[in-house]
């Protein structure tokens, strides 16, 4: 009788934890988002990912994206595109590619996931590259991993022309066993309200657990040099059950505020929000955003993620995603925030 009591409560106490974990909090970030949004972009021929959206001072808004044709592969071929636009929602004129791979340098082959953010008058931004030379064929899936490093790029206009760095803002940690020395990806950037410099980026720790871990180092100069947090990662969280990766950090209304892709804690097709008082310690998972599905017209599966957010007079006004749509039409993808939701 007292097994079976105890194999009842066990049981219980699985079932709870499941449904508990299917079903996170809602931030107030979701709660504000739009139910349908524009689909931006699109493209007959490749690849569009990863956009990075900013006004100029003319309204106009800008969106940096990566890209690279449908028979090629984004670890060797991606390149940052820029398209601009009256309205976040589009239509946007494709004006080409601003960054590309740099022969005899650290991004030789590949230039990805932007981000942008306008500080001190500059515009400043982030990407990862690589030297698919340096890979490693150890393991037999994305053997090119871990020559993935942390570029910026800066201009004085959302034209151009982009001033470009020798070496990476942020590179992997000299011990090749610590959690960031095998790659440095997916940066978000920020100016610190103590006027510090802040580049959060993420790692793969393959050497030791395989897990997606992220943290954040600092500087008190835009290019640095930037110094690692001592106790990084920051953001990894084992005893949840799943992984994160593609951070966007903000800072807003006195607090920190980190959009991160689920990987396995509740699902794998949407987005977690976590809040801090630091930028440092953070909470506990909530909703950043639903499924694709939720709303675009695509698969449940299709993948959406690489949050970015389109700021307007230091607010947040629009959510840009990556959107993985049915037959390899990778689009861009804007969601409205109706911050009147917050006061409902």
């Amino acid at each position: 009788m007292k097994f079976i009591l105890i194999t009842f409560l066990l049981l219980s106490f699985t079932i709870v934890s499941a449904q508990q974990k299917s079903m996170p909090e809602d931030s107030w970030l979701t709660k504000c988002l739009t139910d349908s949004g524009k689909i931006i972009l699109e493209s007959k021929d490749s690849i569009i990912w990863g956009c990075a959206p900013i006004y100029d001072d003319e309204g106009k808004v800008h969106v940096y994206y990566s890209t690279w044709a449908k028979n090629e592969h984004w670890l060797t071929h991606s390149k940052i595109a820029h398209a601009v636009a009256d309205h976040p929602e589009g239509p946007y004129k494709k004006l080409g590619v601003v960054l590309d791979g740099r022969e005899d340098n650290w991004d030789k082959h590949t230039i990805h996931n932007p981000h942008i953010q306008r500080v001190d008058g500059l515009y400043v931004m982030l990407y990862i590259g690589n030297d698919t030379t340096q890979q490693e064929n150890w393991r037999d899936r994305a053997k090119a991993a871990n020559t993935q490093r942390v570029g910026m790029a800066i201009a004085k206009s959302p034209y151009g022309p982009w001033k470009r760095f020798d070496t990476p803002i942020i590179d992997v940690s000299p011990d090749s066993m610590a959690w960031d020395g095998y790659c440095t990806v997916n940066p978000s950037f920020m100016k610190h309200p103590n006027g510090e410099y802040w580049i959060y980026y993420r790692c793969w720790d393959r050497r030791n657990d395989d897990r997606r871990k992220t943290g954040v180092a600092m500087a008190k100069n835009i290019e640095g040099p930037y110094q690692k947090y001592k106790g990084n990662p920051i953001i990894d969280f084992p005893e949840r059950g799943g992984q994160t990766e593609d951070p966007y950090f903000f800072y807003y209304r006195g607090k920190f505020h980190c959009l991160i892709r689920d990987m396995g804690n509740y699902d794998w097709y949407s987005g977690l929000y976590l809040a801090s008082e630091d930028g440092l310690n953070w909470g506990e998972y909530q909703r950043g955003h639903h499924k694709g599905d939720y709303y675009f017209d695509v698969c449940e599966k299709c993948r959406y993620e690489r949050v970015q957010v389109l700021w307007k007079n230091g607010h947040p006004e629009y959510l840009f995603n990556a959107l993985m749509r049915e037959n390899d039409r990778h689009s861009g993808a804007a969601l409205k925030i109706n911050l009147d939701k917050l006061n409902e």
